[in-house]
C-alpha cells in the first residue's frame, strides 16, 4: 500500500500525487508500487527493497547522494510470541523522503493525527528524528506492557503452576531479547548519525538526536533490567518446581514403603509354613496379624516423620 502525505499551511495533508518535499509511506508494497516510487522519486530500487526482508539488521548507507537509515521497529504479535521487531527502512534524498516497513505499526500514526509539533515533510533531518524518537517511545511503552504482564503471570503461578503461564514468561522473555538486541543495533545507527554526515543537521537537530539517544539508552536499560528480572523469576519458579517434584516424589516413596510392610506380613502368614498365630481360633490369630501390621505401619510413619519423608 501507498500512502502519500506532504505538509500544507502546517498540516500534514493525505494526498494521490507523488510531488516535491512529500513523505510517501509504504507498507508491505507490491513490486509495482515500489517501482512506482522508484521511477516518481528517483530514489534506488534497492534501498526501497532492503526494508522489505525482516532479517535486515539497522545501518545506514549513502550512495549518489541517497541516504538509507534501517531500523528496527517493535509490533504487537499473536499470543504465541507476544512481541517482535521488524525492519523500518528511510530513504531520502533532496527532495522526497520514503518510509518503507512490512506491516502498518503505526509509527507514524502521530504524524497524520498532526500531534507533534514540529512535523514538515520539506524538513527531511527534521523528520526522520522525530520518526526514530516516535519508535524509541513505542519501544518504552511495549516494555512497561512487557513488566505489567510478568507481575500478573508472577501473581497467577503464585496461585497454582501450569504449563500455560510458563509458556508465557518464557516468551515474554524472547520479547525481550529481540528489543534489547534491536534496540542496541538501533543505538549504533543513532551513533553513526552523529558522528557522520549522512544527513544535514542543523542545532535543532542536533539537540533532537541526542533526546533520542537519550531515550532509546533509556529503552536499552530498561531491557536488561526487565530481561534480568525475568530471569530471575524464571529460575525461581524452576527451583519451586524442582522443589515440589521433589516432595511428591518422597511422599509417594513413603506411601508405598508403608503400604508395603502389611504386603511382605500378609505374605509370610500365607506361606504353605508353619507361622505364629495359625492355630488360634476364630479372628483371633487375624486380628494379631493385622495388629502387627498396624504397629509395623505407625512405627514405620513416626520413622519416616523423622526423617523429613512424610
Amino acid at each position: 500500500m501507498i500512502f502519500i502525505y506532504r505538509t500544507i499551511d502546517n498540516n500534514l495533508q493525505c494526498q494521490d500525487i507523488i510531488e516535491k518535499d512529500c513523505w510517501v509511506n509504504l507498507v508491505n508494497p507490491t513490486e509495482a508500487e515500489i517501482n512506482l516510487v522508484a521511477e516518481k522519486t528517483g530514489l534506488d530500487y534497492d534501498f526501497i527493497k532492503y526494508p522489505l526482508d525482516d532479517e535486515e539488521i539497522p545501518r545506514v548507507e549513502v550512495e549518489n547522494e541517497q541516504a538509507l537509515i534501517i531500523v528496527h521497529a517493535p509490533i504487537r504479535m499473536d499470543e504465541d510470541i507476544i512481541y517482535d521487531t521488524i525492519p523500518l527502512g528511510i530513504i531520502m534524498n533532496d527532495d522526497y523522503i520514503v518510509t518503507v516497513c512490512l506491516e502498518d505499526i503505526n509509527l507514524l500514526e502521530e504524524f497524520t493525527l498532526s500531534r507533534t509539533k514540529g512535523i514538515a515533510t520539506f524538513k527531511k533531518t527534521r523528520f526522520i528524528l522525530h520518526t526514530m524518537n516516535r519508535k524509541t517511545t513505542l519501544f518504552l511503552r511495549y516494555l512497561r506492557d512487557i513488566n505489567h504482564r510478568t507481575e500478573e503471570m508472577e501473581k497467577e503461578l503464585n496461585r497454582t503452576m501450569k504449563n500455560r503461564e510458563l509458556m508465557y514468561l518464557l516468551n515474554l522473555q524472547k520479547s525481550l531479547v529481540y528489543f534489547s538486541t534491536s534496540l542496541r543495533y538501533n543505538a549504533k545507527v543513532l551513533n553513526r548519525l552523529i558522528r557522520g554526515k549522512t544527513v544535514k543537521m542543523y542545532e535543532e537537530d542536533e539537540d533532537l538526536l541526542e533526546d533520542v539517544i537519550i531515550e532509546n539508552t533509556q529503552a536499552i536499560e530498561m531491557a536488561e533490567i526487565y530481561s534480568n528480572t525475568m530471569k530471575s523469576t524464571m529460575d525461581a519458579f524452576s527451583s519451586l518446581i524442582s522443589n515440589n517434584l521433589s516432595g511428591t516424589m518422597k511422599l509417594l516413596t513413603s506411601i508405598t514403603i508403608i503400604l508395603s510392610i502389611p504386603m511382605v506380613i500378609a505374605s509370610f502368614w500365607g506361606m504353605n509354613v508353619d507361622v505364629p498365630f495359625e492355630n488360634q481360633a476364630g479372628l483371633l490369630g487375624f486380628g494379631i496379624v493385622l495388629g502387627i501390621a498396624l504397629l509395623a505401619c505407625v512405627l514405620s510413619i513416626i520413622l519416616l516423620r523423622k526423617k523429613d519423608m512424610f
